[in-house]
């Protein structure tokens, strides 16, 4: 198993920190720094400004919103940053959710499947360099009855396939996942719910194309604190699952709250998601479960984080991605430092 390090969203006060900690994981040995966007900084700039300033690291999107951009142009951004990069990209795609698609960027939420079978579809022959013909119910290139004709890209990726990930939660999201990606980033992935949630709709998406499982990267996120009071640990991260359970989405369309349901939290994530919509954020975050906070997270000394990684080394995860806890940049690096050890430890490293 593989370590990643996720930086998250650029701006969210921790900017001057965030080269230091990439740097680090690069000097440490983690495979992937991984940069996310929503509605403020967007990826493509601050892993640009991280692989500049890193050696052998590679960096990822995790993700490029689908509705951000053209299927053609993520395909010039990836096969720019693979040639800038020396072959260090990892593309990272997902529609991101109702709210920002149709709030930010004027994109319908429909169809979310169907739109991203068609956008990798369109990327993966760009990237190709292939001409680009494509005649769907979401795109038509090139446009009929105008001057537009098929153009191939001109930039050579170092690699004739860069690695493409989709975000996936859903069990039929996960099921298209594992038949048109390389990998899957998924976020509160707990071991002992995996195979149920994730795993076996994986599988099937990959058994769909004919594909073998082996060599298909599962990389979950997962939050990382470091010390001996695990109560206390679990509560730096009630905000945040309060967060995503309650209050990301609708009510009637939250991936993160069906999951913590699937997970067998029913009554809780009901509660979460009702306090939260109804304003009391802090009483969300008491609601959630210490338990859902342990089962998703790396919480405790090395020892302990030596025993959740194997377990999650056995649900299949290949790609290990940390984010560490703390609001210090020495804080942060510890965590970082821990996680190799607790790697080491597990007999995991490669």
């Amino acid at each position: 198993m593989r370590l990643g390090i996720n930086l998250g969203y650029w701006g969210a006060g921790m900017d001057a920190d965030n080269l230091a900690v990439a740097q680090e994981a690069d000097r440490l040995g983690y495979a992937v720094c991984w940069a996310a966007e929503a509605y403020g900084s967007d990826a493509p700039t601050v892993l640009s400004w991280v692989a500049a300033q890193t050696e052998r690291i590679d960096v990822g999107s995790a993700i490029f919103q689908i509705p951000a951009r053209t299927p053609a142009m993520t395909a010039m951004t990836a096969a720019t940053l693979d040639s800038l990069t020396g072959g260090r990209f990892r593309l990272g795609l997902g529609v991101s959710g109702p709210q920002v698609s149709e709030g930010w960027y004027g994109v319908r939420f429909d169809k979310p499947l169907a739109r991203t079978r068609e956008y990798v579809e369109i990327v993966r022959k760009a990237m190709a360099r292939e001409r680009l013909r494509h005649a769907g119910a979401h795109w038509t290139l090139p446009l009929p009855d105008g001057p537009g004709k098929p153009l191939k890209l001109t930039v050579h990726p170092v690699r004739e396939e860069i690695p493409l990930y989709v975000a996936a939660i859903g069990p039929k999201n996960l099921r298209q996942t594992g038949e048109i990606a390389d990998g899957a980033l998924v976020l509160f992935y707990s071991p002992e719910h995996a195979e149920e949630t994730t795993l076996r709709h994986l599988r099937a998406g990959r058994e769909d194309a004919g594909k073998p499982f082996e060599g298909f990267d599962v990389c979950p996120t997962v939050p990382l604190a470091l010390g001996e009071d695990i109560p206390a640990l679990a509560d730096t991260f009630r905000p945040y699952t309060a967060l995503y359970v309650g209050g990301m989405g609708s009510r009637k369309q939250n991936f993160y709250n069906s999951l913590a349901r699937r997970m067998g939290y029913e009554k809780e994530a009901a509660e979460i998601q009702d306090k939260y919509l109804a304003g009391d954020k802090d009483g969300a975050a008491a609601a959630v479960p210490q338990q859902l906070i342990d089962s998703t997270t790396l919480l405790g000394p090395v020892e302990r984080m030596a025993d959740r990684m194997r377990a999650y080394a056995d649900a299949g995860v290949t790609t290990l991605t940390l984010v560490p806890s703390g609001f210090t940049l020495d804080e942060r690096l510890a965590g970082l430092r821990a996680g190799v050890r607790a790697l080491e430890l597990a007999g995991l490293a490669e």
